[in-house]
């Protein structure tokens, strides 16, 4: 890809913080060899722009709202309680979803932000993976997704699915070996101090 690779990330009340932030991390960081541009501009996106408090109680200032939003080229879903018990009720951020999808080149989720994918309906058919916590409800509630258990993500190509909370950061550096390569990844890892095994 010869621009950026644009990468949103959705935020909402009691979203899990690593879900979010470990994501951000890692494409933030993310640098080609002898090239000045990164390889991916991240920005993160909530239903109205404002404030959210996050799970821990981290208030955070989303860039965008659904409104304002640019167009994305990966789009990631985190989760938490938020996604699991609030925002899976609620149509609007559902409904952008299922839009963004037929946009973005690929649709990723860390965690629980799997049930927003699934109620949606995007994961039908697909395997697809979660929280080991939830992942019982997930296949109880959803059962046209074809749940898998003890992976850290599933690559279902347009539709990523990762883990529980840290297993977003080791989904976005596959996501990374994929786009840019393992070198770039490695080197990630390596400046992130995180023990990456590809």
């Amino acid at each position: 890809m010869d621009k950026a690779w644009r990468v949103g990330i959705l935020l909402f009340n009691e979203v899990e913080v690593l879900d979010f932030a470990g994501p951000f991390e890692v494409f933030s960081l993310a640098a080609i060899p002898d090239r000045q541009e990164k390889p991916f501009v991240v920005a993160t996106v909530s239903e109205t722009g404002e404030w959210i408090r996050a799970r821990t109680g981290l208030r955070v200032k989303p860039e965008y709202s659904f409104a304002s939003a640019p167009a994305f080229d990966i789009l990631i879903i985190p989760g938490g309680y938020g996604a699991e018990e609030i925002e899976i009720h609620n149509a609007a951020v559902l409904e952008w979803i299922k839009r963004e999808q037929s946009k973005v080149f690929i649709l990723a989720s860390v965690c629980t932000g799997a049930f927003l994918l699934a109620k949606a309906g995007i994961l039908d058919g697909k395997k697809a993976t979660t929280h080991w916590l939830d992942i019982d409800r997930l296949a109880a509630e959803f059962p046209a997704v074809l749940v898998q258990r003890n992976v850290k993500y599933v690559d279902e190509g347009a539709v990523i699915t990762a883990g529980g909370i840290s297993a977003g950061i080791t989904m976005s550096f596959y996501i990374l070996k994929k786009l840019v390569g393992e070198e770039v990844a490695l080197a990630t890892a390596r400046r992130m101090e995180y023990d990456l095994i590809l």
